[in-house]
């Protein structure tokens, strides 16, 4: 994908953004944004939901593989969703 993407952005001449100076994660959410720097997805989730979204990631791997791909995690993260965690347990169980 990251071979995909760098070749894409050299055929089609995409402009690099500036180079970030400062700890991307040190800065606030508003610094970022002012900055135009976007955040990734933070959970399986999301991220699924945004690779659905791409082309690039479709083309590169084929209709077949990318709909597998995707099929699969979106099962992993329903199973991920569903499982009661540790915490969960100890913070909410005995309000019950």
């Amino acid at each position: 994908m990251i071979l995909a993407a760098g070749m894409k952005g050299i055929e089609e001449g995409y402009e690099l953004p500036a180079e970030a100076e400062d700890t991307v994660w040190a800065l606030s959410e508003l610094e970022r944004k002012s900055l135009g720097i976007g955040a990734l997805p933070t959970s399986l989730k999301s991220a699924v939901a945004a690779m659905a979204e791409s082309d690039l990631v479709a083309d590169t791997l084929g209709e077949d593989a990318f709909e597998f791909f995707r099929r699969n995690k979106r099962r992993e993260y329903l199973a991920y969703d569903a499982q009661v965690t540790d915490f969960e347990l100890s913070q909410f169980f005995p309000k019950l």
